[in-house]
């Protein structure tokens, strides 16, 4: 079999383990996929696609109203004079009084045709219009919200996973330090150079070291869980790619956007848009509703003037009809007390929502200021790590030289160890936190795409 023959023979076996395999997933990868699969975001965008069907039935209210009616009955015929005030139990009745009552009926039927157009409206219907279209604003602007706020999640879970990984490389290079160590004891002790006690001693501190190796693999374990919830996906084929994560970054303390463009600002300036479009609104409910009607119908009876009667199927078809045209003014005159009264609680509310604004932005201003408190703190921490390890690897090293020359105990040595290993963990975690502390300012002034940029 020729060389090419076994390449080949290679790739067709491992294409299905490539069909099965999870791609791993870049920081902005998995914000995108995110934002595609988190059902929030779903939920979000099918509440705009509702609020923008609010808007097609306000506009609906511009078409003039045409009302039908057909009916047949069979029933009798006995009237009277007088009243009687409205209600939903006795059926009205046509026609003059009877002199006694008759237990004989007749057909009876009526068909017509009613349309209403309102052409003058004060700008009532143009107010639910536009308060319609300020919903359809008001749920497009909670999803841009949802939206970042979930690709703030992706990116934060994206960077809690990375640091306990790097948290699990450290840990795991103490397990093989203490296990190299505890060969070494274990040697001395077997030529009874020290005593038995350093060997328990030794075993206990690569115990430690394994529990820490537990925990942080434990960390890795949960942050997977919740990223994976996020990307909906199986936390076992999830596989993170960190870009430029582990390095430096690039950017700059802040980019200085304005707070207000955050979607959380946003969402709540258009939340102050709403309840103006709500109050402006009531302004025109008080003002006199006038309408233009048109009709005509026909109506059939089997009844006659002296009180006589047709019989047969007479009355099933309409053989009497009318028509007519009318303008009609309504104004409710007692309403004024109760829409003022509603005015001036919407008045309240764009008031109360203005003030939340005002909240957020405060909340957003100290959100940044404490997120670059922490960047600074990050940045110079980052500068420190590379000498806290240099120094805590060479304490360790001058420890087990030390020990193995009978110069000092056990316990300098586990201590250099323990030092050890938590200066490789804070020097691993150190440019993660700048990157942490980075994705905090992106938070609070709303804009993900410079970190994103950078990191790939």
């Amino acid at each position: 079999m020729t060389t090419l023959t076994k390449l080949r023979f290679a790739l067709v076996l491992g294409l299905p383990c490539l069909g099965w395999s999870q791609p791993a997933l870049g920081i902005r990868e998995a914000v995108e996929q995110a934002l595609a699969k988190y059902p929030s975001v779903a939920v979000a965008e099918r509440q705009v696609e509702a609020a923008a069907a609010g808007i097609s039935l306000a506009r609906a209210a511009y078409a003039p109203r045409i009302d039908t009616l057909a009916q047949f009955n069979r029933a009798t015929r006995n009237n009277i004079y007088g009243m009687l005030l409205q209600q939903p139990v006795v059926s009205p009745i046509s026609g003059p009084p009877v002199v006694e009552n008759s237990a004989s009926s007749v057909w009876g039927s009526a068909v017509g045709v009613l349309v209403t157009w309102e052409p003058f409206d004060f700008g009532l219907r143009k107010s639910q219009v536009d308060l319609a279209s300020s919903r359809r604003n008001l749920a497009a602007a909670a999803a841009a919200r949802t939206r970042f706020e979930v690709g703030a999640a992706a990116a934060d879970a994206f960077l809690t996973v990375l640091a306990a990984q790097e948290t699990v490389t450290a840990a795991r290079a103490g397990v093989t330090r203490a296990d190299v160590f505890l060969q070494v004891v274990e040697t001395l002790v077997r030529a009874e150079l020290r005593p038995g006690l350093d060997a328990a001693q030794t075993r206990a501190e690569k115990a430690a070291a394994e529990a820490q190796l537990v925990r942080a693999e434990q960390a890795v374990a949960q942050g997977k869980a919740a990223l994976a919830g996020l990307l909906a996906i199986d936390p076992a084929q999830l596989a993170l790619a960190p870009g430029r994560l582990l390095e430096m970054p690039p950017l700059a303390a802040s980019s200085g956007a304005e707070l207000a463009h955050n979607p959380v600002a946003r969402e709540q300036s258009v939340a102050i848009e709403e309840a103006k479009a709500r109050a402006h609104t009531l302004d025109r409910q008080w003002v006199p509703r006038i309408g233009i009607q048109a009709t005509t119908y026909a109506r059939g009876t089997g009844a006659k003037p002296d009180f006589t009667t047709l019989g047969g199927a007479n009355g099933l078809a309409p053989n009497f009809y009318n028509w007519g045209l009318g303008l009609t003014v309504m104004f409710p005159l007692m309403d004024y007390s109760a829409n003022h009264a509603r005015q001036a609680e919407e008045a309240a509310r764009v008031r109360a929502e203005q003030s939340r604004y005002d909240l957020l932005l405060a909340q957003l201003t100290t959100r940044r200021n404490e997120a670059l408190a922490a960047l600074e703190s990050a940045r110079k921490l980052a500068a420190l790590a590379p000498v806290q390890l240099d120094a805590a690897r060479a304490a360790e090293t001058q420890a087990g030289a030390r020990y193995e020359a009978g110069l000092t105990t056990i316990l300098e040595v586990a201590d250099a160890q323990r030092r050890l290993t938590q200066a490789e963990i804070d020097a691993a975690l150190a440019r993660l936190n700048i990157w942490r502390a980075l994705l905090g300012v992106a938070a609070a002034e709303g804009d993900l795409e410079p970190l994103l940029k950078s990191a790939m």
